[in-house]
């Protein structure tokens, strides 16, 4: 009896979507960093050791793309196959994968596999669940495959690989793009590709496509002649992107134009196409087709303000996300105004997604702080480059001024559970560790005091 209790009481601990996620993410990390251990999952045939086996595993599932090897020179075959899937896997959402599993097997998905993909993938609504779940899955592959196709023909007709390796090329390349991982099989990332648009372009289209959501992409699919019936969500992601690339451009090509190690040994034309990709690339994928290493501090600090707002909700990019910044930005507004409410268009924003927005921002911005302070006592790099690293890991982009490999085992180990955070999110990962919800059942007294 006393155990049958026992392990009630354990399974309880569970039923909780957000206790189940950070669990599921928990055990592929754990699994991937077994599989990365094996010997031959290295070209040397020997076992790589635990920190540099965890932290690429880490880094695959939670579709970040920093790395502490050079990945083509290190891996083998199998184990960049083994990254490619941990990519898959952590860009699809664990609870996605096995609410999809139990739909094939069983024909059916109870309620508590429904709240499990809800909160994964952040679905309004529970009724359309298992049909989002199957729309997910094949749109994304359905859009790995075409941008496999692209980058196979370009990758054979226009830098002469073999069949069997430009195919290898494509697929593995279009799994991180739309994924917004940003592993690349080079160890120079796409600076290689930096004057090629079919290359830029396809790679780029691939990470923002991911980077939108689901959600906002269906509905796009579904009604995009009447931009009228589009939702908030869907309004306020694609106006926030439609600003952030624009004017990450402009300020990376007027900050770089000049700079001969980077935009300045372009031709005019080439300089937009690499001012373009590395505008779009810090919503959470770690490409890059300039060398990060040799920008000015002043495009760094541009490449961290698009690192932490990010791309989409619900979608496999990492940051605050845009959402969370628009929202921020209209109760900036509508507080300045003197408004008792948050309007936005005809529609009314709740308190709840207000407080959720605020709280997402600060719990970001302080980790943030305190990791960065803690990186610096590690290692002797500058305020600037550990910021960019620290930013890249929390917010799962990738990016980096090429001090990862250069930090310290408890650095690197810092930079571990910054991707995992990251990638589960401050507000899902917060709820996991509390013991239990508890909800106030009176109202105490209201007292104004002085703010500011």
């Amino acid at each position: 009896m006393r155990r049958t209790r026992r392990a009630s009481a354990v399974l309880s601990g569970f039923q909780h979507p957000a206790k189940m996620i950070v669990t599921a993410f928990g055990l592929a990390v754990l699994l991937g960093t077994a599989a990365l251990a094996l010997p031959f999952a290295t070209e040397s045939g020997e076992s790589a050791d635990w920190l540099t086996a965890l932290f690429t595993a880490t880094s695959s599932v939670c579709v970040t793309g920093l790395a502490v090897v050079d990945l083509s020179a290190h891996w083998s075959v199998f184990g960049e196959v083994v990254i490619a899937v941990l990519i898959q896997i952590g860009g699809l959402g664990i609870m996605t994968l096995a609410s999809l599993f139990t739909v094939l097997v069983s024909g059916r998905l109870g309620l508590r596999a429904r709240l499990f993909a809800q909160e994964e993938r952040k679905a309004i609504g529970m009724a359309d669940v298992r049909h989002l779940l199957r729309r997910v899955v094949l749109f994304s592959l359905a859009s790995e495959a075409v941008v496999a196709v692209i980058l196979t023909l370009r990758f054979a007709t226009g830098y002469g690989e073999p069949p069997g390796r430009a195919a290898y090329l494509g697929v593995f390349h279009a799994v991180t793009a739309f994924n917004n991982a940003g592993v690349t099989l080079w160890p120079d990332s796409l600076m290689r590709f930096v004057a090629d648009p079919w290359i830029c372009l396809t790679i780029a289209a691939a990470v923002i496509t991911g980077g939108l959501g689901f959600p906002v992409v269906f509905e796009l699919l579904r009604c995009w002649r009447r931009p009228s019936r589009w939702s908030l969500l869907t309004r306020i992601t694609l106006t926030v992107t439609a600003v952030l690339l624009p004017l990450g451009t402009l300020l990376f090509l007027g900050t770089e134009w000049s700079n001969p190690h980077t935009l300045g040994a372009l031709d005019e034309s080439d300089r937009v196409l690499a001012g373009f990709f590395a505008a779009a690339m810090p919503r959470s994928a770690g490409f890059n087709s300039l060398d990060i290493s040799q920008m000015y501090p002043s495009s760094w600090l541009t490449t961290d303000l698009l690192m932490f707002i990010g791309g989409g909700s619900a979608g496999t990019a990492g940051g605050i996300k845009v959402t969370t910044f628009g929202l921020l930005a209209f109760v900036i507004w509508s507080e300045l105004r003197g408004e008792t409410h948050v309007n936005i268009g005809h529609r009314r924003l709740p308190e709840s997604a207000q407080r959720q927005a605020v709280t997402i921002a600060v719990i970001s911005v302080t980790v943030i702080v305190v990791a960065t302070y803690i990186l610096l006592v590690l290692t002797p790099h500058s305020l600037d480059q550990v910021m960019f690293e620290v930013v890249s890991a929390f917010t799962t982009c990738g990016l980096s001024t090429g001090i990862t490999s250069d930090i310290s085992p408890a650095g690197h180990a810092l930079l571990v559970l910054l991707m995992f955070v990251g990638r589960i999110g401050p507000l899902t990962f917060g709820s996991a560790l509390a013991l239990k919800e508890r909800t106030r059942r009176y109202e105490l007294p209201e007292e104004r005091i002085i703010v500011g």
